[in-house]
């Protein structure tokens, strides 16, 4: 049904279940799997790095290193399971970098992970996960993990 499938992460608490049910379906349909990590352009332009003493030690770079050692992990996570992978690392926009990719790439679904939040948070701040569902032109399963209170 599916020939590849995309797991956009941000490696938080509310993405491990989705990419267990990213796995499964991969193998489940002999689907690729691409992971996908997106460095938050707003975390960065707007944090003035006064710490930092070198270029290559600022934010951004820490954010690009972070998220590419989580899409190798799950990248060695697939593996194990006989999925193929294919990781990405992208600047900018996270849900608008993840469609982009999605249209690029010919993804056949997107699984997404969201924290299940109460309802006050989430009309408050919204979240990436939403919006990839309301605006993506093709399927997308939003796999949802409890999160407590106070996190």
């Amino acid at each position: 049904m599916y020939d590849s499938i995309l797991l956009p992460t941000d490696m938080s608490p509310g993405v491990d279940r989705a990419i267990e049910h990213a796995i499964d379906a991969a193998d489940r349909y002999d689907a690729d799997l691409h992971v996908l990590y997106v460095v938050d352009a707003d975390a960065y332009s707007s944090y003035p790095g006064d710490e930092y003493v070198h270029e290559f030690e600022g934010l951004e770079t820490a954010l690009e290193r972070a998220g590419r050692d989580a899409v190798e992990e799950i990248a060695e996570t697939a593996a194990e399971s006989g999925v193929e992978t294919r990781t990405a690392i992208r600047h900018g926009v996270p849900h608008e970098e993840i469609l982009a990719y999605a249209d690029e790439a010919d993804i056949g679904l997107t699984v997404v992970g969201s924290k299940n939040r109460s309802g006050e948070y989430r009309r408050l701040l919204g979240s990436v996960a939403e919006r990839v569902a309301r605006m993506a032109e093709r399927p997308v399963t939003v796999v949802k993990t409890p999160v407590p209170a106070d996190e």
